[in-house]
């Protein structure tokens, strides 16, 4: 038998040891990484921020990390597409488990999530987040701009989220604009790439339409957003939303006309350039999907997530 051990979540001997989980069983923690609470040697730390209060249509997306977590393990040991690696022979990884959220006190989630990020970023490694509706990154924005500074804003998305906002709404629809006006981003360096709605206004902020990306090659798409961000330390945030609902149908405010999963995450695979300071998978809500469609979506971009690390890792 192949398999030497079980619930490798729970079992590793060393945060870079390789999972023997057979893949339709054993615990379910993102790509068979340690549970831990411990920061202590992770270079990258995974953590779900299950909160979907903030949505406008449907809700659900509470639910995404444990459908991302279920969709990642068929991903847990092979050298992983495209980066032909083992992305955690040479990083360590864990799995943080969750953000814990008062459900009847939804104006004290900011700051909880923000406290509990700004406590993951001070170890030093990377954070990697798995939403939730798209307010969650509005907090995570917050604590990564507090260590690097006014970040580079690249999303993914349908929508602007450029909406109106008083500065204390729970609104996953306006946070973008809120983040410009708190000088939290930098919209000159910033980009959205896949809009498929129009907001009021742009803030400046850079955007790539969803009609624009039909006619572009991931390449060229990749290249526009290497271009616009140059240099600048940057924040990535993907609302599953960005993809057509074929690809994506579970989530709370789908857009037809969108781009292919094999695009987009071409695109993210070429991504390897950019200063990449913390990355975000937003808005699976599983309940409207079929066969974990949208899950295996989102877990797949957060794997990309992790294997652009691990090339920068091997480039120092």
């Amino acid at each position: 038998m192949a398999n030497t051990s079980i619930d490798h979540a729970f079992t590793a001997g060393s945060l870079t040891e390789r999972a023997s989980d057979p893949t339709y069983a054993g615990a379910l923690s993102f790509m068979r990484r340690r549970y831990t609470k411990s920061l202590e040697g992770a270079d990258a730390v995974v953590w779900g921020i299950p909160f979907d209060a903030a949505v406008s249509n449907r809700p659900g997306a509470r639910f995404g990390p444990q459908a991302i977590r279920r969709a990642s393990a068929i991903m847990d040991n092979d050298p992983q597409y495209p980066f032909e690696r083992d992305l955690f022979e040479a990083m360590a990884v864990i799995d943080y488990g969750d953000c814990l959220l008062d459900y009847g006190n939804h104006q004290e989630t900011p700051a909880t999530i923000e406290r509990e990020a700004t406590r993951i970023l001070d170890s030093g490694a990377f954070l990697l987040s798995l939403g939730g509706d798209h307010f969650v990154t509005w907090p995570l924005l917050k604590a990564h701009a507090a260590r690097h500074g006014p970040l580079a804003l690249v999303q993914f998305d349908a929508h602007q989220d450029t909406w109106f906002d008083d500065g204390t709404r729970i609104d996953h629809g306006s946070f973008v604009g809120r983040a410009v006006r708190d000088r939290v981003i930098d919209p000159t360096r910033s980009i959205q790439v896949g809009i498929r709605t129009h907001a009021p206004e742009d803030c400046g902020i850079r955007i790539l339409y969803g009609h624009e990306v039909e006619d572009m090659t991931a390449t060229q798409i990749a290249q526009t957003i290497l271009e616009h961000v140059g240099d600048a330390p940057c924040y990535v945030t993907f609302d599953i939303d960005c993809l057509d609902p074929a690809f994506a149908p579970g989530t709370g405010t789908p857009v037809a006309g969108g781009p292919s999963s094999a695009r987009m995450l071409s695109v993210l695979q070429k991504l390897g350039a950019l200063d990449i300071k913390g990355a975000d998978i937003v808005e699976v809500a599983p309940a409207y999907d079929h066969a974990d469609i949208t899950a295996i979506a989102g877990a797949s971009v957060a794997m990309h997530y992790l294997g652009l690390l691990a090339e920068r890792r091997t480039r120092r």
